[in-house]
Parts: C-alpha cells; sequence; structure tokens
C-alpha cells in the first residue's frame, strides 16, 4: 500500500479560478528572504516571523534556510493562516576556485571566490530527488566536520582561560533543538551559532565586570564593546577566535558553483544572485558596476537577482536593480534577519529610508514571477525556468516572459488570498 505524504505545496494544487488577467493597482508588500529558526535568526519562531510580516501587511513571505527544510510545513501552515503567500527558497555557499585564484570577490566582501547563490519557488524539498539529497548530504558533511572541528577549538581556548563551557557539536544541536523544539537531526550549525553558545556560556561563568578583561585576555585585544552586549560578544568571538588567520579558523569546503545550480534545479526552484552592491566598500570586482553586474549574471546565466535593501543607499539601489531589470533579469527583495537584529520586516533602504516606489514595483514583477513558477512546479509543470535552469522556451523574449508570469503569479496571490477562510 502506497502511502501518501502531505507536502507542504499541496495547497497550491487546491487552488481554483486562477486566471491569467491584466494585472491591475499599485504593487503589493513583499518580503522574498528570511531565515527562520532553527537556521540563525533573528526570529525565536516561525510564528513570531509571519506575525510580525502579518503586521506589516505583507503578501508575501519567502524563506530561504540553509541545506533543511522540515521547518517549511510549520512555515507554510503559519502563513495561510495570516493569509501570506508562503514562497519556499534556499541559500546554498559555493567556491569558484578560479575567482579565488584571482582574488575576485563574488557578493562574499572578505572571500575572494565565495558565492552566496538563492533558489527561489522550490517546490522538491519534502520529498528530494536521490541527487538532490547526495548533494545537501555532501554539504552538510562538509559543514559538520569544519563545525566540530571549529567548537573543539574555541572550547579548548575558553577553557585555558578558566571558562568552562561543556559544549560540543553535539551538545550545541542538542541545545538548539531544545530551544526551537525541533529534532536535532534538523540543524545546520553555522558560525552564528557557536559564537551565541559561547558568549551564553561566556554571561553564565564570568560577571558583567570581568568580561571585557577576560576577553582581552583570550584574545590578546582590547575590545571596545559594553560587557552587557550578547550581540557585540558573539561578534568578538567571531573577529578573533573563527576568522581567517584566528585560532581557531577551519578551512571551509564548498561545492563548486555548478553544483550549488544542480541542487536548486532538482529542488525545482530558479537560480537566484543575491547583489551586495554598495554594502561593502569598495564594491565587489563581479558587481563593480551595474553594467559588470550584467555581463556576469547573464555569462552564468541568472534570470533572477535579489536585493537584501538595508545594505544599500537609494541611490545605489535604483542604479543596480534598473540595470538589471533592463537586461531582462526579473527582480525581487528581502531582508534575511540573520543576525540578532529584529528589524523591519518591509524591505527599506541603508538607515531605514522608504525604497523609492518604482523598485517596490520591481520587486512586487519579480516575487509575481516566483509565485507564478512556484505554482506550475507543484502542478508538475513548466516555470519560468525549466529543469536545467533554462528559460521557459514558450516565449519569444524574456520581457514577454516576465510579463506572463508576472500577471500569473499575481492571479495566483488573489486566488490564494481569496480561498482563505
Amino acid at each position: 500500500m502506497t502511502v501518501k505524504v502531505a507536502k507542504s505545496t499541496d495547497f497550491l494544487t487546491k487552488l481554483e479560478d486562477v486566471q491569467d488577467t491584466a494585472v491591475v493597482g499599485g504593487p503589493g508588500l513583499v518580503n522574498t528572504h528570511v531565515h527562520l529558526p532553527p537556521n540563525y535568526s533573528a526570529f525565536d519562531s516561525v510564528e513570531q516571523a509571519v506575525d510580525l510580516a502579518a503586521q506589516c501587511e505583507l503578501l508575501v513571505l519567502g524563506v530561504d534556510n540553509y541545506y533543511d527544510y522540515s521547518v517549511y510545513k510549520r512555515f507554510s501552515q503559519a502563513a495561510q493562516k495570516k493569509g501570506i503567500f508562503p514562497l519556499f527558497n534556499t541559500e546554498i555557499i559555493a567556491l569558484d576556485k578560479d575567482f579565488k585564484v584571482q582574488g575576485v570577490r563574488v557578493n562574499d566582501p572578505g572571500n575572494p571566490g565565495k558565492y552566496y547563490i538563492g533558489g527561489k519557488g522550490i517546490t522538491r524539498f519534502d520529498l528530494p530527488s536521490p541527487r538532490a539529497q547526495h548533494i545537501l548530504r555532501l554539504i552538510r558533511e562538509n559543514d559538520q566536520r569544519r563545525m566540530a572541528a571549529m567548537v573543539a577549538k574555541i572550547a579548548i581556548v575558553f577553557t585555558k582561560h578558566g571558562v568552562e563551557t561543556n559544549l560540543d557539536d553535539v551538545a550545541l544541536r542538542q541545545q538548539l533543538a531544545q530551544r526551537y523544539g525541533c529534532d536535532a537531526g534538523t540543524i545546520v550549525l553555522q558560525e552564528r551559532h557557536i559564537a551565541q553558545a559561547f558568549q551564553e556560556a561566556f554571561f553564565e561563568c564570568v560577571e558583567a565586570e570581568a568580561r571585557i578583561k577576560k576577553f582581552n585576555n583570550m584574545f590578546s585585544a582590547v575590545l571596545v564593546i559594553d560587557a552587557e552586549d550578547a550581540s557585540g560578544c558573539q561578534q568578538a568571538i567571531r573577529s578573533h577566535l573563527m576568522k581567517v588567520g584566528k585560532p581557531c579558523y577551519v578551512e571551509e569546503t564548498f561545492v563548486n558553483l555548478a553544483q550549488a545550480r544542480e541542487l536548486i534545479h532538482h529542488l525545482g526552484g530558479i537560480a537566484c544572485y543575491p547583489v551586495l552592491a554598495d554594502g561593502t566598500t569598495p564594491h565587489c570586482e563581479y558587481e563593480a558596476t551595474p553594467a559588470t553586474l550584467v555581463k556576469n549574471l547573464r555569462d552564468h546565466y541568472y534570470f533572477m537577482a535579489e536585493f537584501i535593501t538595508l545594505r544599500n543607499s537609494p541611490e545605489v539601489l535604483c542604479e543596480y536593480v534598473t540595470a538589471v531589470r533592463q537586461a531582462g533579469i526579473a527582480v525581487v527583495a528581502g531582508t534575511e534577519h540573520n543576525t540578532m537584529t529584529l528589524s523591519n520586516m518591509l524591505p527599506l533602504c541603508r538607515n531605514g529610508i522608504d525604497v523609492p516606489e518604482k523598485m517596490r514595483s520591481t520587486f512586487w514583477e519579480g516575487t509575481c514571477v516566483a509565485v507564478a513558477h512556484q505554482y506550475l512546479r507543484a502542478q508538475g509543470e513548466m516555470g519560468f525556468v525549466d529543469d536545467q535552469g533554462q528559460p521557459n522556451p514558450s516565449f519569444k523574449d524574456s520581457e514577454s516572459r516576465i510579463a506572463h508570469f508576472y500577471r500569473l503569479g499575481a492571479a495566483v496571490i488573489d486566488a490564494y488570498r481569496r480561498k482563505l477562510p
């Protein structure tokens, strides 16, 4: 007897009266990129993130967790209760060895050759293909070895300075699983998780008035931070112990860009390039100018790009978004929320400045494209791109393709909201 497994995307196959009609009205409020627990996140729970999104009147919220998607069903259920369309995504870290040798920074300002790459509108994460499982297992095993080694090194440093933490990677996963009410096997440890665990253990062992002196001795440095500032102390642990050249650093092992894209395609998503732009100064070489970025996106077959807008000034954001969109590439925007700072759920520019209205319209268009892709792939049909990540061949050019998926995505969101109780 075959038992049907309930999937996070089942709600998409039950939508009725989805009509590809002309889009009317202004742009809806959307956020296509947050991280949810048990990923390192600003949120205490999935439900908190969805509640905050509802308070901001978001129509679409996208989640981009690393390498495990067990929480997506819970996210889907919470989003449906609040009338928010759940967009399922992933984020992958990859390495281009040639760029590393050449010193070309892509979208990580401190590590030449290191890529962050997104996958938008994934649908095959509940029952991934054998190939997707293989790549995910490879990534997780590499990460697990690195994190275990790093935790062990940091524990030795802390013990040497009189702070006994009793932490190892297994204990840390169990601690996080208890905190977030999930299985320890779904935890993908990140550097920020490790820094947080050691900061919390440090605060328990060392009184506030002795912390900075203890840290100074531990790091052989002079810190200028508040002894009660948990986030600042976590960053100090990362900067002085965990980064390249520091005593607890362990070399990272990445998949290459082709493997990252293959995983995205096997999960049914659209490969999406996260743009840093003036999120660092000087700009990364891969995105040195809008024209340089557009050429690289075309050369590497990206048909969607994303901005974490709080990194960018309105002027630079407009310059880059306009160039990318004019190149026939759909554009979306999110907030990440992958630090302890519980910032606004609505994408804003640097210093809390509103995103220009024209850019909001562009982001709404791109979000509708991703929604339409997710909807079609859940029906078993071809979406914005095919299984190899190539453009849907039913359209004569990129503009007609984006226009069609824009209309369809808006219709899907409309039908979704009409179906809600």
